[in-house]
């Protein structure tokens, strides 16, 4: 990015695929070490325990309202990308918090990759570094003007 700006970026993994991502961040750390990295409880430490020279945020454990504080942060504008790698194969005791997470996402625009070949094709897509997307677009939240401005009864 030409101004140095630093993004904000979530790193979220269900148990099964905790490896997986620390292995993705191992690949992607010279692009992501210079970017604010925020991790949901036990994904910050296993991704520190795999990378122990990459400085990552904790918030809560996911089901404890980790996946919560990603979403608020994503719905104040100070998450830039989600990177959320997901098991499709266990039930999740707080799946409703990971629809929560990943509506947000879709809500607010904030790129969203949920495997390993997702979030590859986000690291290495030239928008990436572009100031341009990254920039505040305040245009994301007029789709849902009519429901904003509905009058109730």
């Amino acid at each position: 990015m030409s101004d140095g700006r630093k993004l904000n970026i979530g790193l979220v993994a269900h148990d099964a695929v905790k490896p997986e991502l620390a292995h993705w961040v191992k690949t992607h750390l010279e692009k992501l070490a210079p970017h604010a990295l925020f991790a949901t409880g036990t994904t910050a430490r296993v991704l520190k325990e795999a990378n122990p020279s990459l400085n990552i945020q904790a918030m809560k454990s996911g089901p404890l309202g980790g996946d919560q504080q990603l979403g608020g942060m994503i719905a104040d504008g100070k998450l830039q990308m989600l990177v959320f790698f997901q098991d499709p194969m266990t039930p999740q005791p707080h799946d409703v918090d990971v629809k929560a997470l990943i509506r947000l996402s879709t809500v607010y625009d904030v790129p969203l990759a949920c495997n390993r070949a997702s979030a590859d094709f986000l690291i290495m897509s030239p928008l990436f570094n572009s100031d341009e997307h990254h920039n505040a677009r305040p245009d994301r939240l007029d789709r849902f003007r009519s429901y904003t401005d509905r009058k109730l009864s």
